[in-house]
């Protein structure tokens, strides 16, 4: 396996190509599709697809029917396959093409100088501009069949599927244009076959709103029948006698958009992207429900019919063509993010909400520390509180300093009580920590600097016990604090601290999105001036547990002995949701974060804080993650409290999105990073 090879990572390439036809001149336009096929083997791509009736032109009505132009569609596909024998892409091309007596608008997939099959068009438009069926007859019915073309007899129809050999998961299903528009599309049971990646070559004319008409049946196909989907439809060149055409090219995956081209180009274009073949795995290996369906309709995919082709890919770097979010639980696009944080602040109010509507309204009881997490589980209660109609002086918020504790975060955790007007005391536990220590005979008792795991635990331990002793003195719950990322990681302490309480808003929030909810509160102005400098105080502060104390050296930061929260989201995204091995995930590590100034940034993200990692730093803290999530802290989540899950990423509930053994071990994944994720940057 070569680590830096996307086809070895489980990605194909793919191209959807436009190009400037000429009007019943079958030779010119085969000429244009080895052009641009020549061009994409050059740039690694495996499948290369081109607009409906390529070779002959779309718009020409009644010359379809004419023999000279018959046979120049043959002459021209011939040259299209001559050419292609030193390719690399497979060639999806539009032609007119005869069976028996009947004229079909065919799909010719062409590869290393072979006609593989031919896929004719099921469904024919013949309402509005559309009259195909003057010319064209159905291939719904034409299941089983062959033709002759190029001097080949190959499969013919509606039922065929063609499968790489030596690019695990790619397998290829073609249609035509009309046929996405159907209820029942022929990728349906293409998919439910096998099939991982559609193709639609498409004429489509465009009128104003048919380009997100057609980008919306795409992304619901792609997301629908859990594939790709590559569009390519006819664009410069084509008659303007009555219409008009605009080139729109685009590939999805799984219902998003991977790549498009510009409409209206003034020549050929194409959009390029690297499909996911393991994604697609992935989730239809999760999704039960997909293979259900293909069991309830077995027949249909079962009269399907494979060809073989081998791609001999490049095995070497040649980039990766799709965008890698640095911050899969954070969109880019500023619009997103705030729906994102609306939904997702609305889910945690909305379960904390009905808790207290069904446990008989009690006081919630907090612990507050100026930090992350317990800023934004307050701002919780608190709209949980506005919506119930309940005043504000029903949350009882604590700040509980330690030995470690500054004066920088009880300030912030004291004013942002206070200016939210909830019920606020301090409890300082110092006392009954040394207390605590002297009993059980620890060395800082004696005056010895230890600063041991039991130094730290006394702390977090006592902070609980206070917490659930108040609240059962107020007849209140313990409103829990720990966010996702603390939890995959193991980042609490058993039973106590971040991992104990009545009922958590945050469990299912990870410490990438805690932030950006905060940053939204503050730019929706949904408190007043005061909350909102409290708040970028807030943000602005070093992540730390503040267990042990400084003494003169940098505070205790939580990052630099767990890694980066940046780094750990975007491997627990990809472990969660996506079930990827260590050394994708170390490859798409490496492409989102090498580069501070290639890709996207989430809005307002703070210049100072935009950061590059190289292979080696990303190695190091996958490690980190993969032995704590896998090896280490199961056990931990296993006794989680109640809690709702909130991002599509996944939860870590053991009655949800993730359960597995508490005595569970890693070496499978430490395995895998050793074997194939390099030490060192290309």
């Amino acid at each position: 396996m070569e680590f830096f090879s996307a086809y070895d990572q489980g990605f194909a390439r793919v191209a959807t190509c436009t190009l400037q036809v000429a009007v019943a001149d079958p030779a010119t336009n085969a000429d244009r599709v080895v052009e641009q096929a020549q061009q994409c083997a050059q740039d690694g791509v495996a499948v290369a697809v081109f607009p409906e009736l390529a070779l002959s032109g779309y718009a020409i009505e009644d010359l379809l029917l004419q023999d000279a132009l018959l046979h120049a569609v043959h002459e021209g596909l011939s040259t299209v396959v001559q050419a292609s024998a030193d390719l690399l892409p497979v060639l999806v091309v539009g032609a007119p093409l005869r069976q028996g007596n009947r004229l079909y608008n065919c799909a010719v997939v062409v590869h290393r100088g072979a006609v593989l099959g031919v896929a004719p068009k099921s469904y024919l438009p013949n309402y509005r501009e559309f009259y195909e069926k003057r010319h064209f007859a159905s291939g719904a019915d034409r299941h089983g069949h062959s033709i002759d073309v190029a001097g080949q007899r190959v499969p013919f129809g509606p039922d065929l599927l063609f499968a790489a050999t030596d690019v695990p998961g790619l397998v290829l299903h073609v249609e035509v244009c009309e046929d996405l528009w159907v209820p029942i599309s022929p990728s349906a049971p293409a998919t439910l076959a096998g099939a991982s990646l559609v193709a639609n070559l498409s004429g489509s004319p465009v009128n104003i709103g048919k380009a997100r008409e057609r980008q919306g049946l795409c992304a619901d196909a792609s997301s629908r029948l859990t594939c790709a989907y590559a569009y390519a439809a006819a664009g410069l060149g084509e008659s303007t006698t009555d219409l008009s055409w605009d080139g729109q090219t685009m590939i999805h995956e799984l219902g998003e958009l991977l790549a498009e081209s510009e409409r209206f180009p003034s020549g050929p274009r194409r959009a390029v992207a690297d499909i996911d073949l393991d994604r697609i795995r992935q989730n239809r290996l999760r999704n039960g429900s997909f293979d259900d369906n293909r069991a309830a309709h077995h027949e249909l995919a079962a009269r399907f019919r494979t060809t073989a082709f081998t791609v001999e890919p490049p095995r070497r770097d040649i980039g990766l063509r799709r965008e890698v979010s640095r911050f899969p639980f954070v969109p880019n696009d500023a619009d997103q993010l705030a729906l994102d944080c609306f939904e997702a602040c609305s889910i945690q109010v909305a379960g904390l909400e009905q808790r207290l509507s069904a446990i008989g309204d009690p006081a919630v009881v907090i612990g507050v520390s100026g930090g992350l997490d317990s800023t934004h589980a307050l701002i919780v209660a608190a709209h949980a509180m506005d919506r119930l109609g309940r005043p504000r002086s029903d949350i009882l918020a604590y700040t509980l300093p330690g030995f470690a504790t500054s004066e920088h975060t009880k300030a912030n955790a004291t004013a942002l009580s206070r200016s939210l007007g909830v019920s606020f005391a301090e409890i300082d536990i110092t006392p009954a920590a040394r207390q605590l220590l002297e009993d059980l005979d620890h060395p800082y008792a004696h005056g010895d600097l230890v600063y041991d795991v039991t130094f730290e635990n006394v702390q977090a331990g006592l902070r609980t016990d206070y917490l659930f002793r108040l609240a059962g003195a107020r007849g209140g719950i313990v409103l829990g604090t720990g966010d996702l990322s603390e939890l995959a990681l193991g980042w609490c302490t058993y039973g106590v601290g971040d991992h104990m309480s009545h009922y958590s808003v945050n469990p299912g929030v990870p410490k990438t999105l805690v932030q950006h909810l905060i940053r939204w509160v503050i730019s929706s102005a949904m408190f007043d001036d005061e909350v909102g400098e409290v708040l970028q105080s807030i943000l602005d502060t070093e992540i730390t547990p503040e267990l042990v104390p400084a003494d003169g050296a940098e505070p205790q930061s939580t990052q630099a002995q767990i890694g980066p929260y940046e780094l750990q989201d975007f491997h627990l995204h990809y472990v969660l949701r996506h079930g990827f091995a260590p050394s994708k995930i170390a490859f798409l590590a490496w492409h989102a974060w090498h580069d501070v100034e290639a890709g996207g940034w989430p809005p307002n993200f703070p210049d100072d804080e935009r950061r590059a990692y190289d292979l080696p730093e990303i190695r190091r803290w996958l490690e980190v993650f993969v032995r704590r999530f896998f090896g280490f802290s199961q056990f931990k989540r296993s006794a989680l409290p109640n809690g709702p899950k909130v991002s599509t990423g996944g939860a870590v509930s053991p009655r949800g999105d993730w359960r597995a053994p508490s005595d569970g071990n890693a070496e499978a994944w430490l395995a895998d990073l050793e074997a194939h994720v390099p030490h060192r940057s290309p």
